[in-house]
């Protein structure tokens, strides 16, 4: 399917998904090396929180991110309209 047009606060909310993630990919790499940096697992523990809060917030809005269980869908079935995430 092709992606069609969106609101400007979608784009926004998914660059700020982006981000995190690419922040929290980060914090694991260096925690996976430093294990006992408290500092930085207290950071990864609250991107992580706001994560969760701002994937919720979209998710509410304009439809589930994952699939396969890691994202509720409403009726009718959010996974047939598009644009998906990984198309914008």
């Amino acid at each position: 399917m092709e992606a069609t047009p969106c609101d400007p606060r979608y784009y926004e909310l998914l660059e700020q998904l982006q981000t995190l993630d690419f922040a929290l990919v980060e914090l694991n790499l260096y925690l996976d090396t430093h294990p006992t940096d408290l500092q930085s697992i207290q950071q990864f523990n609250q991107l992580t929180q706001e994560r969760t809060r701002l994937a919720k917030q979209f998710q509410e809005l304009y439809g589930p991110l994952q699939n396969f269980g890691r994202a509720y869908s409403k009726c009718p079935w959010e996974w047939s309209e598009s644009p998906w995430p990984w198309q914008v």
